[in-house]
């Protein structure tokens, strides 16, 4: 009897020792995360370098050690695929930290729409950690083209369906997705042709190539400032760089068009260091000469904020963009 007694009792503690130990767990994690980085830590760029995303993170690079216990943000680009590339290497990664991801909307979001056979699930696949900025696009026309306001293209659209051209940095890139966008909640028709690049698509509509596009306005302003292409619409908010330029919205109730960038990580990385790696970009891109850089260089603004609220959005951005994709018929298989 005593024997069974003392079984049991020493049942009793180990099961109690087990939930002091569960209980501890998330203690240890914090502090662990506390102390991240302790190694370099790689930003995987989902395209190739110069581009606005590459910039900004160059940028924020430079100033992570600071906030990073000396730690170095190490560039890596990975393009291809419309981010995909990037976004399956990531997503295999371990959740330690020391590798993250450049968000964007195709790695991040709606890339298994666009190609149902990737190999994986963007909404799924990450950890979202912060959004950074949000940069402001433009509709932009060849100068020789007469319809000079939205309501004058929608209605010479209408009037010859696929009579219009518009350029694109590749099929289910932001610049795709907005003329889409514009298509669907116009009524219009146009015909699409993908480049490889902003720069090109750009390039296309000086031309005569194309006689829209609908690229970032970051991408845009030279050849806007040297008259070669006309801006008619701003899709996002008001710009200073732009302020007699109409808003999309201002002719479309509701159209919304914006490139937007964060920091993502591998699905399952432990909440303490989700929390830490959000605080220290979050900081960064508080700076005076990063918030500088991104309003007055890129015509976008700085968001910032909590791992929640950059999870909220890619859900918000999901469900804007996947009835484009579908209704639109685009793929890139």
């Amino acid at each position: 009897m005593t024997s069974k007694l003392t079984n049991i009792e020493m049942t009793r503690r180990g099961f109690t020792g087990l939930l002091a130990s569960l209980a501890a767990a998330p203690a240890f994690a914090a502090e662990s995360a506390a102390e991240w980085p302790v190694r370099p830590v790689r930003m995987i760029v989902p395209f190739g370098p110069g581009g606005a995303v590459d910039t900004l993170t160059r940028a924020v690079g430079q100033r992570f050690p600071e906030f990073a216990n000396g730690q170095p943000l190490v560039v890596e680009n990975r393009s291809g695929a419309g981010g995909m590339v990037a976004g399956s290497f990531v997503s295999g990664q371990a959740p330690d930290g020391y590798t993250l991801i450049a968000a964007d909307i195709g790695a991040n979001v709606i890339g298994k729409e666009l190609n149902a056979k990737a190999t994986f699930d963007p909404m799924t696949a990450f950890t979202p950690i912060i959004q950074l900025v949000n940069l402001n696009a433009v509709l932009l026309e060849n100068p020789t083209v007469p319809q000079k306001t939205v309501p004058e293209i929608i209605a010479a659209a209408k009037a010859n369906p696929g009579g219009f051209i518009y350029s694109s940095a590749g099929i289910g890139n932001g610049s795709h997705l907005f003329m889409a966008l514009f298509e669907r909640d116009a009524g219009i028709r146009m015909v699409h042709v993908p480049y490889r690049s902003g720069a090109e698509t750009v390039m296309a509509v000086v031309r005569n190539d194309a006689q829209f596009c609908f690229p970032t306005l970051a991408s845009a302003l030279p050849m806007i400032r040297a008259g070669q292409v006309r801006p008619v619409a701003l899709g996002s908010g008001p710009s200073p760089i732009l302020p007699d330029t109409p808003l999309m919205r201002d002719f479309l109730p509701g159209f919304e068009a914006a490139v937007w960038y964060g920091v993502a990580a591998p699905a399952g990385m432990n909440g303490a260091l989700a929390d830490r790696i959000n605080s220290i970009f979050d900081k960064i891109v508080a700076l005076p000469e990063i918030k500088k850089m991104v309003e007055e260089v890129q015509g976008g603004v700085v968001v910032g904020g909590s791992r929640q609220a950059f999870a909220a959005f890619l859900k918000r951005e999901y469900d804007r963009w996947s009835p484009v994709i579908r209704e639109g018929g685009i793929r890139t298989e």
